[in-house]
């Protein structure tokens, strides 16, 4: 490998090999060496840079990650200034669910890794958690500055409120994935909830 290579750039074009392989093929054809071919790079270099498929598909879901929350931003961004707490919180429960080729590819590769990892101990023994514990902190977060606002109820207690709140959205996610619910179905029983949830209604 040439020492001049962008190393960062090597990691991104890899990872994005991984994640056109397990959105066209599932997850079940995620090796090593399909990564590489689909990246037009060798083995060898895969390995170098990530050494485990556990390791490589852990850093394509923080990759996913990232533009997940990017695209949070960009709907926190459009959205009028200042903005209501409710309206903070839907944005993120909004992007939370897949709606689109890139959230529905995070969702698929993610549940995907989980349900691997039960049974491979080298995809267990990755924090696959951290992700879902982020976006919990994330909007609990949101809660407490909404409850500061006076728009959530003060006896309401964020943490709380903020699992349940994620707990259901992932719930309507898989939903969404097969099938079962339409996005516009799935926004409309989070927003029955987050009604019941704000005061001022």
């Amino acid at each position: 490998m040439p020492r001049t290579a962008d190393h960062a750039q090597r990691r991104a074009q890899i990872i994005d090999g991984l994640v056109r392989v397990a959105a066209r093929d599932g997850l079940h054809a995620v090796t090593m060496r399909a990564v590489a071919a689909e990246a037009g790079v060798s083995v060898r270099l895969v390995q170098y840079y990530f050494e485990t498929k556990g390791r490589l598909m852990l850093a394509a879901l923080r990759h996913l990650e990232q533009q997940s929350h990017d695209r949070w931003a960009a709907r926190l961004s459009a959205l009028p200034d200042p903005s209501a707490p409710r309206a903070r919180v839907e944005a993120l429960l909004a992007e939370a669910l897949p709606t689109d080729e890139a959230s529905r590819t995070f969702h698929i590769l993610w549940t995907s890794c989980a349900m691997l990892a039960m049974t491979d101990p080298d995809l267990a023994a990755e924090p696959f958690a951290e992700g879902p514990d982020r976006l919990e902190a994330r909007l609990a977060d949101l809660l407490r500055r909404a409850q500061a606002d006076g728009a959530l109820d003060e006896a309401a207690d964020p943490d709380t409120e903020s699992a349940r709140l994620l707990a259901l959205s992932h719930g309507l996610g898989t939903n969404v994935l097969v099938g079962r619910r339409t996005p516009e179905a799935a926004m409309k029983v989070l927003g029955y909830h987050l009604d019941r949830m704000f005061t001022g209604r």
